[in-house]
């Protein structure tokens, strides 16, 4: 194949058929880009920066990656194999969907950077296949591919979408030099201004009343996954039912921090 057909680094022979013995490989020169994004950023891992973490010639390393978005495609599909989906489908979905979003999450936290990768086209590397054969044979004896396609659609928007929000928001708070509670602290004169103007009742319900705002991040997350969870079984057919949903396991928070489903939550009391 000619340099202009192949699409993806995946169709690219990492070592050419003639030529001496390549001194490097494509899983260093990715190890290093990594290092470099997660403490400065993916802008930083420039292959300048990457020759020199590895004592290599900068225009060398074009032999082994032809482009940044080869680069970037490396990277993602290395750490998306720090996601464990080791004995998946093991036969209760609710469980592994949920193991797969957590695994998700915290690889996004570990590499804060996979949230600027933006590509739309799949890029197929092992990694990725492997995720695709594991995690859609969670629900591929229960649902049409489209169906699957679609649900998969749902839980990776939510996890994502939430993760990104997270790191988002941390990077504010380390722009603006205060914490989380800081923040809040200082933003409560105007907040309270608001209320007590009576112009925003649902704002003054999200305030007065709301609990998942004061949740911990993992509770957050964990209490959105369960409702996202909820909307995968309405599809799925009852004989599908998760061992886990069945015996009331991993439904911690499913209607909110201390409330049951056999009677209304009690609405918090806060003084104003």
């Amino acid at each position: 194949m000619t340099d202009a057909e192949y699409v993806n680094i995946w169709m690219r022979p990492e070592r050419l058929t003639y030529g001496r013995k390549p001194s490097y490989s494509r899983a260093q020169i990715t190890e290093a880009a990594i290092r470099i994004a997660d403490a400065e950023g993916l802008e930083a891992a420039t292959m300048r920066r990457i020759a020199a973490e590895i004592g290599a010639g900068a225009m060398s390393l074009y032999r082994y990656v032809p482009s940044r978005d080869n680069l970037v495609e490396l990277m993602a599909d290395r750490v998306m194999g720090e996601i464990d989906v080791t004995g998946m489908p093991s036969g209760d979905w609710r469980a592994d969907l949920t193991r797969y979003a957590d695994g998700l999450r915290a690889m996004w936290l570990r590499h804060p950077w996979i949230a600027t990768v933006q590509r739309s086209l799949p890029s197929l590397g092992p990694n990725q296949l492997l995720l695709i054969e594991r995690l859609m044979g969670v629900l591929d004896a229960f649902v049409s591919i489209d169906e699957n396609l679609g649900l998969m659609a749902v839980l990776n928007g939510y996890i994502e979408g939430t993760v990104r929000e997270e790191i988002s928001s941390a990077e504010e708070f380390r722009r603006s030099g205060l914490s989380e509670s800081e923040w809040m602290a200082r933003s409560y004169p105007y907040v309270d201004q608001l209320v007590k103007s009576g112009d925003y009742p649902i704002f003054t319900k999200i305030v007065m009343e709301a609990r998942q705002p004061h949740l911990s991040r993992d509770d957050q997350f964990r209490y959105g996954l369960q409702r996202v969870l909820d909307c995968i079984a309405g599809a799925l057919p009852s004989m599908a039912e998760s061992p886990m949903s069945a015996h009331g396991e991993g439904r911690e928070g499913q209607d909110g921090p201390g409330q049951s489903r056999s009677r209304p939550p009690k609405r918090a009391s806060r003084a104003k």
